[in-house]
């Protein structure tokens, strides 16, 4: 290769650097596309989805190392449907699949062959959408695929590229002129945005060997996994236990220090966090050995021999839900319903929301100045719950956050859809709501699958209660609301001088709008209760309700006597935010949930 002819050609080295410099290139604008995102959701995530996407992507090349072509794309294929997050996501990997395919065994690609491995990966994208809309990064694919065929016969790669890119680029800018969400709020697609600046990341390593200065830093937590497993006793209790210490013992030793007390061992270490799991008669035991390495945040033993058992006699109906329900661990052990974790990102390191990371730790966090954004769960993770609950029952119900507040809905519904294609075995039902207003939902679900209700009469039955509940919040201050997107920088400042409380309300059709405003934490609780009771001005004979802080326990508690002093409700369940909802709530943020249940036979 010499100066005259350019880069001739990409072989897999030199497709697995320029796809890491995407990847960091894509996570330096995370934040910038969140605060883009308004289609087809408007949750703020589609960076953050984007970002993490191709940190899977990231994480399998860098375990690879230098490799031949097809070995590289084929670990970005695999990586990216593990990780695809996200409409976006999951976009993205549709494309780099069908760039696998285009590709091929070649183990060197010239423009010409990338023109037709791009062509194929936006048919198969294009392939991938049941209703395809134009505005988005299928239009920038398209342009991109067009430009690449016109571009086939350049001889150096950069200027392939850098042809690419523009024209990606000029697509960019129209797609608000095609799709009116975006005309009315200004702003360019995010997810188109983000598949333009993952090429630009691409050409920007091919023509300056590095991405610009400032790209943030890897997303790649210090972690270290390894997995033992002894099948020489039936041990009764699977046993985890989650540990935090700034001097936590490498792996190899925790899994020593277990052995003389089970086998199935699984040890997985990252920064100050140990989780382990064993298969032991002696849970109190590997609890107290737990004690000795750093504080113990969580624990869990569980009877396999009562699993077993139970496992002989499945339920009818099993109740799945995501984190973003709020439903407090005794309730979801006691009625066995499934939760799949949302994901918080929390200076730039990954965690499962509940599991990993508890509501009290995130407020201090968030105190001392961490920022925090958060990305839905993968279908992945939704298919793995499915086939856990479909072990425990035939029939699953799937509970999940409003589709009209976060993209989980699709993520549900593609799992659902690839286990189940005619949709006999997996019922996905639109919440409309979040927090307490989906876990009252499912509390409702599970108790009528234990009365025996048929799968689908709990489904319209929930479809039925949901559309006469709601629920009012209120914040302490919009500086969440506004970096998540929610509201405007001139609306956050006035509300912070002004020390304005807005009340917002969950309506029928799973939004938020804001109903009443105030001045100061008083008059916040007087004019929520007006609304609430407003409500409930009907006094229904079948009630439940739910109240929801962020670290306001004792205030929580002194309201919820008050409600149920007044409504006397059937059941009221106190819980505080879990992180993934306070990292757009904030700190100080409360709201109340009602579910008007009138009617509900059995």
């Amino acid at each position: 290769m010499t100066s005259r002819i350019g880069i001739a050609y990409v072989d897999g080295p030199r497709l697995r650097r320029s796809l890491l410099a995407a990847a960091d290139w894509v996570a330096a604008g995370r934040d910038d596309l969140n605060r883009l995102n308004v289609f087809p959701v408007p949750d703020g995530d589609t960076g953050t989805n984007l970002s993490l996407t191709l940190h899977e992507v990231a994480q399998a090349l860098r375990t690879l190392g230098d490799a031949p072509l097809p070995a590289v794309t084929d670990a970005v294929a695999q990586a990216s449907v593990r990780g695809a997050r996200g409409n976006s996501g999951m976009l993205l990997s549709q494309f780099l699949l069908g760039l696998r395919d285009g590709l091929g065994e070649r183990t060197r690609a010239t423009a010409r062959d990338l023109a037709r491995a791009v062509a194929a990966g936006f048919e198969r994208l294009q392939g991938s959408l049941d209703e395809p809309v134009e505005g988005t990064i299928l239009t920038v694919a398209r342009e991109a695929a067009d430009e690449a065929d016109r571009a086939r016969n350049e001889s150096d790669l950069r200027v392939f590229m850098r042809r690419l890119v523009e024209r990606a680029q000029r697509a960019l800018a129209r797609t608000p002129e095609l799709l009116a969400a975006l005309k009315a709020a200004g702003v360019v697609d995010a997810g188109a945005k983000g598949f333009v600046r993952f090429l630009d990341g691409v050409k920007r390593l091919i023509e300056e060997g590095q991405v610009a200065q400032g790209a943030v830093e890897r997303v790649a937590p210090d972690a270290a996994a390894a997995a033992e497993v002894t099948a020489e006793r039936d041990f009764r209790f699977c046993t985890e236990l989650l540990v935090r210490g700034p001097a936590l013992p490498d792996g190899a030793e925790v899994r020593r220090a277990l052995r003389p007390l089970g086998g199935s061992i699984v040890v997985l270490k990252s920064g100050d966090l140990l989780k382990a799991h064993v298969h032991t008669d002696t849970p109190d035991a590997v609890f107290a050995l737990g004690g000795t390495w750093g504080s113990v945040e969580t624990t869990k033993a569980e009877d396999v021999r009562a699993q077993h058992r139970a496992l002989r006699t499945k339920r009818a109906v099993v109740l799945v839900a995501d984190t973003a329900c709020d439903l407090p661990d005794a309730l979801v052990v006691e009625h066995g319903i499934g939760l799949v974790p949302t994901q918080l990102i929390l200076q730039d390191r990954v965690y499962l929301d509940r599991l990993e990371l508890s509501p009290a730790e995130f407020f201090e966090r968030l105190r001392a100045g961490s920022d925090a954004s958060t990305s839905q769960p993968t279908p992945q993770a939704f298919a793995e719950a499915y086939d856990d609950a479909l072990r425990q029952g035939e029939h699953v119900i799937v509970v999940v956050v409003s589709s009209r507040l976060s993209g989980t809905h699709a993520s549900a519904e593609a799992a659902a859809r690839r286990l189940d294609p005619e949709r006999r075995r997996i019922t996905v039902v639109d919440s409309r709501s979040a927090s307490l207003g989906e876990g009252l939902l499912v509390l409702l679900g599970s108790e009528l699958a234990a009365r025996g209700w048929a799968a689908q009469d709990i489904a319209r039955e929930l479809a039925r209660v949901r559309d006469r509940s709601g629920g009012l919040f209120t914040v302490e201050n919009l500086e969440r609301l506004l970096r998540s997107g929610r509201v405007g920088r001139v609306q956050a400042w006035l509300g912070t001088k002004l020390n304005i409380k807005p009340i917002m309300a969950i309506t029928a059709d799973g939004t938020v709008h804001p109903v009443a405003r105030s001045r100061g934490p008083a008059a916040a609780r007087r004019r929520l209760l007006e609304r609430l009771d407003g409500a409930l001005a009907g006094r229904p004979r079948a009630l439940r309700l739910g109240v929801v802080h962020a670290d306001l326990p004792a205030f929580a508690d002194d309201l919820a006597a008050e409600l149920v002093a007044r409504y006397h409700p059937r059941q009221c369940v106190t819980a505080p935010i879990t992180p993934v909802i306070a990292a757009h709530a904030g700190i100080g943020a409360w709201g109340v949930f009602y579910q008007i249940e009138d009617g509900t036979n059995g």
